[in-house]
């Protein structure tokens, strides 16, 4: 394990938000697009705190992920003053919390506060975590060519390369296709 367990679970929380765009998505649409995806995926991953469910929140939440997969791409230092300006700009102060059959774990902004903002100071404070122990190489676009997904690699030897089996079934079944044309 490089990160606590709540970290774990943001960067992958993370990572299933910035794949809801279309081209990293099974169906190649977005699965981000109406009030009733975004619940389903808040319940998924257990989100706790204020869930509005009307259509302001999920243009928000859509702008969020924007800003989540553009944060995903960058180098380490560069990475440093964009979490800072967005920790500072949604006024995150960290605090320990548990609640539902959580262990302690930390909280930055209200459960109150809108679903965007808590997504993107869950999501820095993890990024942070990743810089911290200088991990930023865990984070990944996939591999596959005509995937826009992202992974994060939390597997012992870091040689995770695509942000699903489909997509690594489809890439080893290609790259089989193209051995066999050669030998051919």
């Amino acid at each position: 394990m490089f990160f606590a367990p709540d970290t774990e679970d943001v960067l992958d929380f993370d990572a299933a938000i910035v794949n809801t765009v279309a081209g990293a998505t099974r169906s190649g649409d977005d699965e981000l697009a109406t009030r009733g995806q975004l619940a389903a995926l808040m319940a998924t991953f257990r989100f706790s705190g204020r869930l509005d469910g009307d259509d302001a929140e999920l243009d928000d939440v859509r702008r969020a992920r924007t800003r989540l997969r553009s944060l995903w791409t960058l180098e380490r230092d560069a990475m440093v003053p964009e979490l800072n300006a967005l920790l500072a700009g949604l006024h995150a102060v960290p605090r320990l919390e548990r609640h539902d059959d959580l262990g302690w774990h930390v909280h930055a902004t209200a459960q109150d506060a809108p679903l965007a903002d808590r997504i993107l100071v869950e999501a820095a404070l993890a990024l942070v975590d990743v810089v911290r122990t200088d991990e930023c190489g865990r984070l990944r676009a996939c591999a596959a060519d005509d995937c826009e997904g992202v992974l994060v690699d939390l597997s012992r030897n870091g040689s995770k390369r695509f942000c699903s089996v489909r997509c690594g079934n489809r890439m080893n079944m290609l790259a089989f296709r193209e051995r066999r044309a050669a030998e051919a």
